[in-house]
């Protein structure tokens, strides 16, 4: 019998030993993120079918993917309009080939957003695009076999905290002017003020508690078992996580996925793998040391907006792109597919746009880390570290007019300046600390011409005049 007991404590010290030797670091679930640099973000819901406007009036502020709660849309009224979704033109090929031809490595979808409605076949509500639309498919699972197909990685966003429709979830109050001119407006405010952000009495037909015990946790659940390989889980809205002990609960499923990376919305005590700005990049004296994401839109809306008129150009994307490598961060850019599942055509346009500037200027962004040159009047830089060698990717936005690009206080020795876009070697001069590049009288791309500069040894980081701060992460809206 004592031998028998010694004989299952070894095999168990074994098994967990092994089970240790097994999880990957933190370094090593990294890196395919830390190399990828880009990635696509859907926002897809019920909501797309407003596009931003109720009862003939467009949404005051924010976000159209917000008009349950902006509008104060009572449940039951959602819940009608949710039944003629119908997606005809949802084609997940199109979509993730779509990603991957912007040069982008991941994708991430709003498995379920803050309207509680759920894009997949789900066991733990009713309220999912199964059993409450007429399309009556999961959205999920042929979009998880297209980005097997091309390559792309797949996360899923999930509000676990926020929820609008199943009842108990956090509501995270908006003012009634937010929304529309409705003549009850005071009333409705004063309602939501009393009813912690709720307006609709079956909204509170249940505890927070018993909405993550009944909806959130199993949904989760499922999501991590039967997608295949979920690379990323994507939380949203720590404030409004009620429970420590409720957060744990969501947290011990991401067990599921060992090798997933996750944000830090989960909840306050719970910082995750990468902090997740939003709508903004974060200042230089913020990045050093962190793993982080901006998360931005291509417009001024995450959900899909009728009446969108503020897209941003492809020059302010790509540019975005670059300067947010240049800090060390990744960049997540929405899109926010129409009712009928097709991106709307500016998206598409950008996309393309923002692909052709990638497929000559890509190797400038993957895998590159935060550049070490100070304050750049001209652009931006990334670099990569090649052996003994740095090769420095200047992104100039400004072309010279003299012909000469002057690099400050960069005292390593040069062994090599090429424009990516023609491969033409260009001559450089050194002129005390600093080095001078003589470029043809014309830019190669009116938006960021690349120059790769390799250079001997370490490039040691120049000093900020700055303090660091603090950055910015979590929902702004």
């Amino acid at each position: 019998m004592k031998r028998l007991t010694l004989l299952l404590i070894i095999v168990l010290l074994v098994v967990n030993i092994t089970k240790a030797q097994q999880k990957p670091s933190d370094a090593e679930r990294l890196a395919w993120w830390h190399e990828a640099r880009f990635g696509m973000f859907i926002h897809w819901g019920i909501y797309a079918m407003y596009g931003g406007v109720y009862n003939g009036h467009q949404q005051e502020r924010g976000d159209a993917a917000w008009i349950l709660n902006r509008c104060k849309i009572p449940v039951s009224e959602y819940r009608e309009t949710a039944k003629y979704f119908n997606p005809v033109n949802y084609n997940p090929d199109v979509w993730v080939k779509m990603a991957k031809d912007a040069g982008m490595k991941y994708l991430i979808i709003t498995a379920k957003h803050h309207d509680g409605f759920a894009l997949f076949d789900t066991k733990a509500s009713d309220w999912n695009v199964v059993n409450a639309t007429i399309y009556g498919k999961d959205l999920l699972k042929p979009l998880a076999k297209a980005c097997k197909k091309y390559g792309i990685k797949l996360g899923f966003y999930y509000s676990q905290a926020v929820d609008w429709t199943n009842p108990g979830g956090s509501a995270a109050r908006r003012l009634m002017k937010e929304g529309w001119p409705n003549p009850d407006s005071t009333k409705i405010d004063n309602y939501t003020k009393e009813h912690d952000g709720h307006w609709d009495p079956v909204q509170e037909t249940a505890t927070f508690d018993q909405y993550i015990d009944r909806v959130a946790v199993p949904q989760v659940k499922e999501l991590l078992s039967n997608y295949g390989e979920v690379s990323i889980f994507w939380w949203d809205y720590a404030t409004q996580m009620k429970s420590y002990d409720d957060a744990a609960k969501l947290k011990k499923l991401l067990s599921l996925q060992p090798n997933i990376i996750t944000n830090d919305r989960l909840h306050p005590d719970f910082p995750g793998d990468t902090k997740s700005p939003e709508q903004a990049v974060p200042d230089q004296n913020t990045v050093e040391g962190q793993n982080w994401e901006t998360c931005m839109t291509m417009n001024n809306s995450w959900g899909y907006k009728k009446l969108n008129n503020n897209s941003k150009s492809t020059e302010t994307l790509i540019r975005t792109l670059i300067k947010i490598a240049s800090r060390g961060g990744n960049y997540l850019l929405n899109v926010g597919p129409k009712p009928d599942g097709a991106f709307p055509e500016d998206c598409v346009q950008r996309l393309k746009e923002i692909g052709r500037w990638m497929d000559i200027n890509g190797e400038s962004i993957y895998g590159t880390q935060a550049s070490p040159l100070g304050l750049l009047t001209w652009g931006q830089c990334t670099k990569k570290e090649v052996k003994n060698n740095t090769i420095l990717y200047l992104s100039v936005f400004d072309w010279p007019k003299d012909g000469k690009l002057i690099i400050q206080s960069l005292k390593n020795k040069v062994i090599s300046a090429t424009l990516l876009a023609t491969g033409v070697k260009l001559k450089t001069t050194r002129i005390a600390d600093s080095i001078s590049i003589r470029l043809p009288s014309t830019a190669p791309d009116a938006i960021a011409s690349v120059i790769k500069l390799e250079v001997s040894g370490t490039v040691t980081k120049m000093a900020t005049a700055s303090t660091k701060g603090q950055m910015q992460s979590g929902a702004i809206d």
